[in-house]
């Protein structure tokens, strides 16, 4: 599987989960074709489709609320949000006020977080357990490492030893050169999950967003981040 063409509309980034089973029985016919383009074909076509507004954010969700659309599925599924309402933190433990939960969280958030302060503070870590949320300063999101589980490859077997690689963090971040490792837990190597370092720190290594890596055009293969 390689980036397409319009790289305003890569979706590898997405699609690194794909099986090679899964693989051999797809066609991606617009990989070569820039979005301009494909509107031309629909158009001549006279389909109305080629007049539609692109999505920004998840199409499927109105506005962008995603604690409603969770409260919403967990509904539907007969289940309650889970209270994970807890404390904001500095990195030094001081307690600096509160919120509802922390499904309301993401790392490198900087609005909402309902605390005053002086000077701009961003999420910097989230703790599932405890419900802490620890905030800080911009500079404090900056990290040359990052571990990634559930790793799924694709022009690849295996890793078997370091390889240079381009990685994807977040779909719209560009894609930054490091050096890609199988992970070990002291003399043992863990079975599908793998180790980078970045050649330059990279803001916001958010864990549960996907780390997809990238030889040239072609997909190596991804991750979840831990």
């Amino acid at each position: 599987m390689k980036r397409p063409t319009d790289r305003a509309k890569d979706q590898t980034y997405f699609l690194f989960g794909l099986t090679q089973e899964q693989l051999a029985h797809t066609l991606f016919p617009l990989g070569r074709m820039t979005k301009p383009e494909v509107r031309e074909v629909a158009r001549q076509h006279g389909l109305a489709l080629a007049e539609k507004p692109d999505s920004q954010e998840i199409c499927f969700i109105p506005g962008g609320d995603y604690k409603q659309f969770l409260t919403a599925y967990l509904e539907e599924q007969g289940e309650e949000m889970p209270e994970t309402a807890g404390e904001l933190v500095t990195t030094s433990g001081e307690v600096i006020g509160r919120h509802e939960g922390i499904s309301g969280f993401t790392v490198g958030q900087r609005k909402g977080l309902g605390v005053a302060s002086p000077n701009p503070l961003y999420v910097l870590n989230i703790d599932a357990a405890s419900h802490r949320v620890t905030v800080g300063a911009d500079a404090e999101l900056a990290t040359k490492t990052l571990r990634a589980g559930r790793v799924n490859w694709i022009s690849i077997p295996a890793l078997t030893k370091p390889m240079r690689v381009e990685i994807k963090i977040r779909h719209r971040h560009e894609p930054a050169w490091a050096t890609l490792a199988p992970a070990a837990n002291g003399e043992v190597v863990a079975e599908h999950e793998v180790t980078a370092i970045f050649d330059e720190p990279q803001r916001a290594v958010t864990p549960g967003q996907s780390a997809v890596f990238y030889d040239g055009d072609e997909v190596v293969g991804g991750g979840w981040i831990l």
